[in-house]
């Protein structure tokens, strides 16, 4: 029989596509064998990196600081301090920054495994940098919350290494991020500016026809499918099981795409994958008291922006209590995290702007248009756009007043100079995140109902089943059957370990070595991709049609209202709602309010400075890079004021125009009585605003309102000025 793949039937032979199916055949069969050597490899880089508890992808050197394992309640992760590459200067004064990987499948080191990352951006800006990572293997008995208050100590540690600078700068990706939003809730003084990366904190929130995952604790009967899976692996749960949920979700890609990718352009995207694929591969280990935890409390209880999570001493984790601004990456192409979760938080536990503002508590948050969850903290795209403004702003961003903001990037114009991107924060109002989408009253609910319904499978499974499973289980069977889990097989099938795999490696070096592609215009190429174009096509109706149903499912069950009144659901009390306000705080706001009023005519030379750079800097209704460097140089102008001491009184000039703009221009008069004095802060003013290159209309406006509060006409009152002496106008600017 002939079997060589260049060979058609007498019939075709001569016909005028015999030349170009003849160089597909030969170009396919090559690319076929090049690919099963990428699996191959991949295979044998999983099973080498895997054999390592503590391997990381991270491509930075660092060096341990502290290990968790040492711990009075010890935990599989460590404090390193990242060594700047060759050629990288760390300045010591400046904010450090922290880097904490998600430990929600894979290995560590995804936030620094390419130059263009969160490690790589932060150090080529001459921050000193800091990475929290974990081993594969958690330690014994550790829970969620062990990690978390072990944390603390990380973060203590970092502040003595750097006491004269700011506080450090938290980056948390994905399941880091509420990780990290609840250490920095026990300790607010440790913390500046937080930042969290695609992660969900409000879980029971979406958009109907979207957002299907949050519907699969719900249509399992609950977390007693967790504790089934736990127990079945000796109390340790695989994380590949999570990695699994990921992959569900967009079969096109899972099943087909992907592959087909590398397939099909073998010669270019090989090394790209194996790269990738590396992490993607390394899967960890949790105990089960630790997943079990997480999809109780957090995934099907919702409990940590309803307040209702406490420490091991009985403190709320009440984010609230962050003092320090809170940065939200987020993006409408995440289909794990998307904004409705990730922002809605916000709305679980503020009532409006105003308290936000009365809390005194700053959010901002960043949408960006199309990266998938990964790409948030994979994709160096993202790394030179969003990572790099957000590193470049974050001084700025930590000196905004209370309130809601957005951070919004676009392309700078051509020819205007700077960088590729140009930012502005812009106030932003509850409004503006309900917009995005939320669930009824009628929806939270259903979602109510499926949490009752994982309580009461959790805990008739644990009566009448567990212990029988706990019996059967050894500790043999539990790693046999981790070995056996579907997307572990897919590396191990296609390693040396297979002897079916041993004659690939000299093939693909023969297919390398006499390599020849195909044209881009033959036919069958044309025809390869429509196959694989409707393959795709295919798994995503599948999905597509797949999701509608478990929605209708979903509702069809929860939002029973038979259902919910067997469960006790049946009441007009919403099923969620803001958490309580005590007497104490009602009053503390109104005090706040009421001091800021009574303070609005006293103040320094240098108070007055900043309030009135703020008025007109702020004439567009958004901060910018322009305000930013205004704000540099008061902070030179004015040398005496420390970096925190200027943070708070920008904050609290800012809160002061909020209150009462016109009043607050008003009083500068009050605070610079002095007319020489008020000459030298409009020289300032316009020094320092029109530097970046010149006024805009709005600065102009407000810049005449001064002038007539502030100019030659205005009368001083009698007697000498107890105020701060003038300060020179900015040199060069």
């Amino acid at each position: 029989m002939d079997t060589n793949p260049t060979t058609l039937p007498a019939s075709l032979a001569t016909a005028p596509v015999a030349g170009p199916w003849r160089e597909y055949a030969v170009d396919a069969a090559q690319r076929g064998v090049l690919f099963l050597d990428a699996l191959r490899r991949r295979g044998n880089q999983q099973a080498a990196i895997t054999a390592r508890p503590s391997a990381t992808v991270l491509r930075f050197g660092h060096e341990v600081l502290i290990s968790g394992h040492g711990l009075k309640r010890p935990i599989n992760y460590s404090l390193s301090r990242i060594l700047p590459p060759p050629g990288v200067t760390i300045d010591p004064r400046k904010r450090p920054v922290v880097v904490i990987d998600p430990r929600a499948g894979q290995g560590p080191g995804i936030g620094g495994f390419k130059p263009d990352s969160e490690i790589g951006d932060a150090l080529n800006a001459g921050h000193p940098v800091y990475f929290i990572h974990f081993s594969a293997q958690p330690e014994p008995d550790q829970g969620f919350l062990d990690v978390v208050e072990g944390q603390v100590m990380f973060f203590e540690r970092i502040r003595d290494h750097h006491p004269d600078a700011p506080p450090a700068f938290a980056i948390g990706n994905c399941q880091a991020g509420y990780q990290t939003l609840m250490v920095a809730a026990l300790r607010p003084d440790l913390f500046g500016p937080v930042m969290v990366a695609g992660s969900p904190m409000s879980y029971w929130q979406g958009v109907r026809g979207k957002n299907p995952m949050r519907y699969t604790g719900g249509l399992l009967g609950g977390s007693w499918l967790t504790a089934l899976t736990s127990d079945l692996g000796n109390g340790k749960f695989d994380g590949a099981w999570l990695i699994l949920n990921f992959d569900v979700l967009n079969p096109g890609n899972w099943l087909w795409g992907k592959q087909y990718g590398v397939y099909a352009n073998v010669d270019t995207e090989a090394g790209r994958y194996l790269e990738f694929e590396k992490w993607w591969g390394d899967f960890v280990v949790l105990n089960g008291r630790e997943i079990q935890f997480l999809v109780d409390q957090l995934f099907i209880g919702d409990k940590l922006t309803r307040n209702r999570i406490t420490s091991s001493d009985g403190k709320v984790f009440d984010l609230r209590a962050i003092t320090a601004p809170i940065i939200v990456f987020t993006s409408f192409g995440d289909n794990i995290s998307p904004p409705q979760q990730t922002l809605g938080w916000i709305l679980d536990l503020y009532r409006d702007v105003a308290d936000i503002r009365a809390r005194e508590r700053t959010i901002v948050y960043c949408l960006d248009q199309t990266a998938g969850h990964l790409a948030i903290f994979v994709s160096a795209k993202v790394g030179a756009k969003e990572d790099e403004e957000i590193l470049r702003l974050m001084d700025m961003i930590d000196c905004l007043p209370p309130g809601l903001y957005e951070l919004v990037i676009t392309p700078r114009p051509a020819g205007s100079g700077g960088g590729a991107w140009l930012s502005r924060i812009e106030a932003r109002s509850l409004d503006d995140i309900r917009a995005l989408g939320r669930n009824s009253v009628e929806d939270d609910r259903a979602f109510a109902a499926a949490a009752r319904v994982s309580e009461i499978n959790l805990s008739l499974y644990r009566t009448f089943w567990q212990p029988a499973v706990k019996a059967m289980v050894s500790q043999p069977m539990a790693d046999a059957m981790m070995k056996l889990h579907p997307l572990r097989l897919g590396y191990t099938m296609f390693a040396d370990g297979n002897p079916w795999m041993k004659a690939i490696a000299p093939l693909a070096s023969e297919a390398a070595r006499d390599r020849t592609p195909a044209t881009g215009d033959n036919p069958f190429l044309t025809l390869q991709r429509q196959v694989s174009d409707r393959i795709v096509a295919a798994l995503d109706a599948w999905r597509d049609m797949r999701d509608s149903l478990a929605e209708q499912v979903f509702f069809s069950v929860y939002g029973s209202p038979i259902v919910q009144g067997l469960l006790g659901l049946n009441t007009d009390e919403p099923a969620r709602g803001l958490p309580g306000v005590t007497a104490e705080e009602v009053n503390e706001q109104r005090a706040y309010r009421d001091t800021a009023r009574a303070e609005m005519t006293k103040g320094t030379f240098g108070d007055a400075l900043i309030r009135a750079m703020l008025y007109v800097a702020s004439a567009e209704r958004s901060l910018d890079e322009r305000c930013a460097a205004a704000l540099s140089r008061v902070l030179r102008t004015l040398g005496h004021l420390t970096p925190s001491q200027f943070k708070a009184a920008v904050r609290d000039q800012f809160e002061v125009l909020l209150l009462a703009r016109e009043d607050a221009v008003d009083a500068l008069a009050a605070i610079v009585p002095d007319a020489a004095d008020r000459a030298a802060l409009l020289e300032n003013v316009r020094s320092i605003v029109g530097a970046p290159g010149g006024l805009t209309p709005g600065e102009q406006e407000r810049l005449a309102r001064l002038d007539a509060v502030l100019g030659a006409g205005a009368r001083p009152p009698a007697g000498p000025s107890p105020r701060q002496p003038r300060a020179a106008p900015v040199a060069g600017v």
